[in-house]
């Protein structure tokens, strides 16, 4: 008796093969670039945005949202290097009149839960013609926290303050209660999308 331990190949698997293949590629194509769109065909409103003043670009965002409750995160970046940015228990008007407490405070339909607080150790520092010491964060960016809840949908107000100092080019100017603005719904707090 003869036995061929020789197999024919199945076409079937050249063809799933091909299929899988165009299957992926046309989910991947359909991925490409473009931002989703609502029910309402508009586009979705976003969690993050962005603003740049005086030498800092502050990237705002909303987590962990669950139950009319999550998080505002901002995280303050120098644009140059060497600068750092002030603590956030730095009295509003500094120390002798130097440096501004990085802040954030919210109103309207969003209200703060809790205090602010950094993700980075503060140091102090030395001012010439300062006798206290100036407590700041060390050069780079600052990650900050601010537990929030929604009492109701509408309008809101995240309220950022900042100031950016190098102990070798000097301070830029400070920044105080500069608005960025977001609606609150069932979802949760959204900014607009740009």
């Amino acid at each position: 008796m003869n036995v061929s331990t020789h197999t024919r190949p199945s076409r079937k698997a050249p063809v799933a093969a091909a299929l899988l293949t165009f299957v992926s590629l046309a989910a991947l194509a359909a991925c490409g670039g473009q931002p989703a769109k609502d029910a309402g065909g508009s586009a979705p409103a976003t969690r993050t945005t962005r603003f740049t003043e005086n030498g800092v670009t502050v990237t705002l965002s909303v987590s962990d949202w669950h139950a009319s409750q999550g998080t505002l995160t901002a995280v303050f970046t120098p644009e140059a290097k060497g600068f750092h940015l002030y603590s956030t228990d730095l009295p509003p008007t500094g120390i002798e009149g130097v440096g501004r407490p990085t802040a954030m405070a919210v109103n309207g339909a969003l209200k703060a839960r809790g205090r602010l607080t950094a993700g980075a150790d503060v140091r102090s520092i030395s001012v010439p013609g300062v006798d206290a010491p100036v407590p700041v964060y060390p050069d780079g960016p600052v990650t900050t926290t601010l537990p929030v809840r929604a009492d109701t949908d509408g309008d809101a107000t995240v309220l950022l303050g900042y100031a950016s100092c190098s102990t070798q080019d000097g301070c830029t100017i400070p920044v105080s209660d500069h608005p960025v603005h977001l609606h609150v719904t069932d979802d949760g707090p959204a900014f607009d999308a740009a």
